[in-house]
Formats: structure tokens, sequence, C-alpha cells
């Protein structure tokens, strides 16, 4: 819907406003002359992460379940698929998790990982250790998928340049056959087959097939069906008997279609397949596969399902590896399907007897990055990154309670002493009662019939939003800043009311940027925005990050104004103690009149772009800049900003008026600050 033409002029108009603050600060504040202790409180969320894995033989020959566990380090584990103890732990120096893993006809088993986009190779025989055998392409900081050839050849997709690789063991070498699809950023999964290789892009779903030998691709025809490959992705590929199963979609039951290379035909399709992998075809031709939460034969001959009995509960139900193995038990004759779940256990079912189970494996568990923080009333807050979870910290001895959970993107504790969850993906918004039981029935139930806690209010799939970034309380609703899904600009303000349910959604609150923070006063809410979009893939059509004001009672925005000329980010937000809206853009820290969106004050306290958080206390402001100081402003005062902590910092939070919380990877720190 249009905007006023008064709210539009406005807008215009602040962002055309000239600051009246004095020179900026120097880019290097004194330090306080009584700087703050910091106080470590360890280590509040640990867990275990599986993403990718294969089923293939172990150190004794005979088959494992092989899979990257995520931390920092990760590690490639491999566990007994009979016992579930863990036969190998090998660290992946440099890297923190991996999706990739195959095995090659020698044995030798493969991890490509994420962060440094390395290829690893474990050997039979090495025990506990691996050889890092480099960067295959340089600048790819991402390997998604692995895949061997009959003559043990390694080929890998990449971002975020979208190529394809082949690592050759007889030689050490590596090739860059570049993008099999012209413009696209990511190759997200790839199989190998018949002397092919077969690669799935993202974020439009186009498959092709390559010929290593001559370097040339050409591409498959879309599946009859398939609407649109705009914003989709090829989450998996499997080449099995000389047929491909595609799985078009996202980490949750989405169409898996199947072609047949022969005849060049796609001959069916499975809806609601779960992935990552199918398993490798059985002596009748026949594949497993977890299919509408139960594990599923199905035949390619005559395209039928069939249900095993085993089925699987919680919002993430994919198999992270899956495969065949002689297991020596009494009630598994013969061999078994066998695999892991993204949380470490392992499932088993025998076709002949029908018996299975879910079980625990001992793969260790491992800290989990803290991506949000946040201080109530007499708690602290953190919120894991990838694996998850949020843990209650009591910040006088670090004391914590680790509740499995979706990737916390931010938390607020109500005035009500309610807490507000936001949370990837989807831009899911929870509300949990820290006085009663935790039981999330999407990944970590309580007894049966414990009442949902936290329990789900918002989702944001159908508004095409990914994270829900930022959050704040206004007038007794719940603002929510989001990041949008996919290669897309142009995140949203969502205004939830707790006493009618409904959500009122805005996209494009700023044209074409995302929401990174949040604040209110009265009924208005207040925001700072980045340019970048859900993948950061697509060229941003604004130059800098702004803040805004929404009027909550009658919806509309009031200004939007550019703080920082040149700053793509507006990292985080505040009303201060001054009763104005301070903010952190990269290096700077500014305030603004909100009534107007006029700047009044900008210092240039950082030496770079790494914005930070900043938070108040009934005196004063704390900004935590460069990834490694914090820094006091006294805004009642002419006192030039000081450094009162130069610790590493990634997130930072305020608890009453003498206490901070920040934290520094998987580790949470407090300041007390002087009375």
């Amino acid at each position: 819907m249009p905007r006023p033409r008064s709210i539009a002029a406005a807008s215009f108009a602040a962002a055309l406003l000239v600051p009246t603050a004095a020179a900026p600060a120097a880019a290097r504040p004194p330090r306080h002359p009584h700087p703050a202790a910091v106080v470590p409180l360890g280590v509040p969320l640990s867990d275990v992460l599986l993403i990718g894995g294969t089923v293939a033989p172990g150190p004794d020959g005979r088959p494992a379940l092989w899979n990257v566990s995520t931390g920092k380090p990760a590690y490639l584990n491999a566990v007994d698929p009979a016992t579930g103890a863990r036969l190998v732990t090998a660290p992946l120096p440099g890297a923190e998790g991996g999706w990739a893993v195959t095995a090659a006809p020698d044995g030798s088993v493969y991890a490509g990982t994420y962060n440094d986009g390395h290829l690893y190779r474990w050997r039979p025989g090495s025990g506990d250790t691996v050889e890092d055998l480099g960067q295959p392409i340089p600048g790819q900081s991402f390997v998604w998928r692995l895949a061997s050839d009959e003559d043990g050849n390694i080929y890998g997709g990449t971002s975020p340049g979208g190529r394809v690789f082949r690592y050759d063991p007889r030689t050490g070498a590596f090739r860059d056959y570049g993008q099999p699809v012209p413009g696209q950023t990511y190759v997200k999964s790839i199989a190998v087959m018949n002397g092919k290789v077969y690669t799935g892009s993202y974020a439009q779903a186009h498959i092709a097939e390559l010929d290593p030998a001559t370097g040339v691709s050409r591409e498959l025809p879309k599946p009859p069906g398939l609407e649109s490959i705009e914003g989709q992705q090829v989450y998996d590929i499997n080449a099995r008997d000389g047929r491909l199963y595609v799985r078009i979609g996202n980490a949750f039951p989405s169409p898996m279609f199947v072609y047949d290379v022969a005849s060049g035909q796609w001959t069916d399709e499975i809806p609601q397949a779960h992935g990552l992998d199918v398993s490798p075809a059985g002596d009748d031709g026949e594949i497993y596969l977890i299919q509408q939460s139960e594990l599923k034969r199905y035949d390619p001959a005559t395209k039928k399902l069939t249900g095993t009995g085993l089925t699987f509960t919680g919002r993430v139900q994919n198999a992270r590896s899956i495969g065949w193995a002689e297991l020596g038990l009494p009630d598994y004759p013969g061999k078994s399907i066998v695999g892991t779940l993204w949380r470490g256990d392992m499932f088993r079912y025998n076709p002949q007897t029908g018996e299975f189970a879910i079980l625990p494996t001992d793969v260790r568990r491992e800290p989990i990055e803290i991506l949000s923080v946040a201080a109530g009333k007499r708690r602290a807050y953190a919120g894991g990154f990838l694996n998850g979870g949020l843990s209650l910290v009591d910040p006088a001895d670090g004391k914590a309670t680790f509740n499995r959970f979706s990737q916390v993107e931010s938390v607020l504790e109500a005035s009500d002493g309610r807490v507000w969850i936001g949370t990837y993906p989807e831009a899911r918004l929870y509300s949990y009662d820290p006085a009663k039981p935790w039981s999330s029935p999407e990944y970590s139930p309580g007894p049966e019939g414990t009442p949902d806690n936290p329990k789900l209010a918002v989702n944001l799939k159908a508004d095409l939003q990914m994270r829900a970034r930022a959050l704040a309380e206004v007038d007794g609703k719940i603002a929510v800043g989001t990041v949008p899904d996919g290669d897309r600009l142009g995140g949203a303000l969502a205004i939830y009311d707790p006493r009618t349910g409904k959500t009122q959604v805005t996209r494009n609150v700023v044209q074409d940027e995302s929401v990174f923070g949040l604040t209110a006063r009265g009924r208005v809410v207040y925001g700072g925005t980045s340019i970048t979009g859900g993948l950061g893939t697509t060229k941003p059509t604004r130059d800098e990050g702004t803040v805004f004001a929404w009027d909550t009672a009658r919806s509309r925005k009031l200004w939007e104004s550019v703080p920082v000329p040149g700053a793509g980010t507006v990292n985080s937000v505040v009303i201060g103690p001054d009763r104005k809206l301070w903010g952190v853009a990269g290096k700077t820290v500014f305030s603004v009149d909100p009534r107007t969106g006029r700047v009044l004050k900008r210092y240039a306290l950082g030496s770079n772009t790494t914005g930070g958080d900043i938070v108040a206390t009934r005196t004063a402001l704390y900004a935590s800049l460069d990834g490694g100081k914090i820094v006091r402003i006294d805004p009642s005062s002419r006192r030039a900003p000081t450094v009162v902590v130069e610790h590493a910092v990634r997130r930072l939070a305020a608890q009453g008026e003498h206490r901070l919380v920040f934290s520094d990877g998987a580790n949470l720190f407090r300041v007390d600050l002087p009375h």
C-alpha cells in the first residue's frame, strides 16, 4: 500500500538532515581511569550437531557411521552402528563444521568443511588424525557436498563462487571446473555416476551434468510440476543405479524428483521427503529414505513406498548418514539400514525382522558459539548459533541451564517476566515462561502431557522472512525485526499482540533493507537497518543503513534517516538516558532526535567497520566496537567517551545499573561496573 504523502515527505526530508554535532571524537578513545574487571562465566551452551555424513568402512573394515560434528574445531567421527561407540574422533584444524563427507574405494574418508573451505582426508590406519589437503579453490570458504568416482577422484561443490572442483589423489592436484551454471553462486549438492558429475544450485534450482573429461556442462530440464526454480535450492542429489534422486526445497520436507539418466526423463515425484540422503540401492534395487516422518522403502520399478514403522519426531528429521551394515545382533540378521540423526543419535532397521531402534551414540558435545545475549532482572540469556539452544545463566556464578532449541537470533525478557525468543529459520517468535518446565516438541520435549513452553507465536515464512534478528517491547506488544529468506532483499517489521494473537507485518519498512536492531519508547518503535539481504549474494540497491521510527498506534512510519554516511549497517539502537535515540553503525556511535530523525552527535570511536551493540543504563551508554572493546558514553556530560573494557566481544547486554554481560565465541563474561 502506498504511504500517505505526508509520511513520504517526512522520510525524504529526514534523510537529508545535516547533523548539528561537533566534529567526531578521536578514533582511539582514552581508557577509563577505573577500567572494569571482566569475570568469566564459562561456556553456557554445548551440544552435538551432525550435518554431513556417510556409511563407509571404519578402522576395522566394517561399516561405520561417519559424520562431522560442529565445533571449534570440528571433528570427523566414526561410530560403531551396533554399539554407538566412537571409533574415530579426528580434529579438523581450522574448520568449524562440515556438510560434506564421502568415502573413496580405497577406504579413505574425505570431509569438506566451512569457514575455512578445506578438504581433509582420513586414511585407514591413521587413528584419530587426518590430513589437511588445503583449500581446493582459493576464496571458496564453503565446501557443500562431496562425491567420489570409481577411480577415487573426489568432486566437490562450493560457495560463494558456485564452483566445482576435482581432487586427484594420485597427483594431489585440484582442478577448478568453474560454475556449472553461470551466475549461480552456490553448488549446494553433487553426485557422481557413470563418469558424469551432477550438481544442484541455489538460489535458483538448476540441475547440471558436467563431463569432467571435457569440463563442459549441460543443464537438465526442470522437473515437471515444479512451479518455479526462483528462490529454490537443489538441497540433495543422490545417484543410485542409473537414477538421480533430486530433492528441491530446504532442510524440511520437500519434493524429491526421480530422474532416469538413460532415458533423460523424470519418472516420479516423492512428496515430503526429508533428506539429506537416500540409502544406496539394496539387492533388489530398493532404496530407503525418510519420508513423512517415517523410514520408507522405495521401489523405483513400481514407484511404491512402503512404511517400516520407524518414525521420527521433532522439527529436524533428516538422516545425517544412511546406508547398509551387518550388525551381528540377534534381531538384525543380514544387512540392516543404519544412519545418524542431527543430535548424535543413531537409527537402525532390519528388513527381514522389521526390528528398529533409535539409540544414543558416544559422539561428544562441543561448545556452541553464542549468537545472542540478553539480560533480565535476575538472569542472563545466551542463545546458540547453528546448533541452537537457549541457556538461562546466573550472572553471579555462571551456573547455566541449557535447553535444546533452534538457532536463537534474539532474546527479550519482557516487563511481565515472559521471555521472547526470535529464531532461525522462518523468523519464528516464541513465548517462554521461565517459571514453568521447558518442553519444546520440536527440539526437546518434556514428559508426555507437558504443555508447550516455549510456545510458537509467530512464523514469518509466508512473508519470506528467515531471521528474527531483533526484538523490542512496545505498548504491550512485541516488535520483531527480520532478515529475508534466500537471495532476497527487504526485511520486515512485525508487531505481535499477545492479547489478541494477531500479527501485523510490514515488509520493506525501509526499502530493500533488513532490520538489525530495535528499541522502543511509548508507542513508537525505532529500528536500525542494513543494506544486506538473506544470503548476502544479491547486490544491494542502497548504499547506507538507516534508522527509522514506526508509530504502532497508527501503523505508519514517522521518519527514516541515514545516521552515518557510507555505513552499510546500523547494527544496534537503544533509547539513552537522555531520551535520545542512540546507535552503532560500523565504527561510529551516533545519537538522533527521536521526534524527527535529525542526527545530533557522532563519535568515531572504532578503527574498523566491525560495529557491535549499544546498551543503556539510567546514567550511561555502553557500545562494543571493533570486536574488541566496550566504550562508555556519558550523554549528560561533556566528558569524552572512554574505553572501560578491552576484550574480544561479540554480543553485549546490560543488566540493571551496574552489570554488563557479553560473549566471545562460546564463552560468556560479566562486567561489574563501578557504583
